[in-house]
């Protein structure tokens, strides 16, 4: 993952930041099937940013956190990183 894969995550993330709100419907009373059209900026929009988390979470999870990796392989962390998969018991400890 390079810094140019980095800087257009954070675009995207800015950009829907930054649309989330439609500041540009403000006063306008239009209704579409019954609902103000606002009202279905946010229905789109909230499909819109669920693709694109889900993008994230499958290309790009943990960019610009990972730890660096050894020469034989290992993780500054251990040998490998830890098994998400365990189940955990209600104290918080894997079993």
């Amino acid at each position: 993952m390079g810094r140019n894969e980095l800087g257009r995550w954070i675009a995207v993330g800015i950009v829907l930041a930054g649309l989330a709100i439609p500041w540009f419907l403000w006063g306008s009373s239009a209704v579409v099937a019954g609902l103000p059209l606002w009202l279905w900026w946010h229905i789109g929009w909230m499909a819109l940013a669920s693709v694109v988390f889900w993008q994230f979470s499958e290309r790009a999870w943990g960019i610009g956190i990972e730890t660096a990796a050894t020469a034989d392989g290992t993780h500054e962390d251990g040998p490998g990183r830890p098994d998400r998969t365990r189940d955990t018991r209600s104290g918080g400890k894997s079993p």
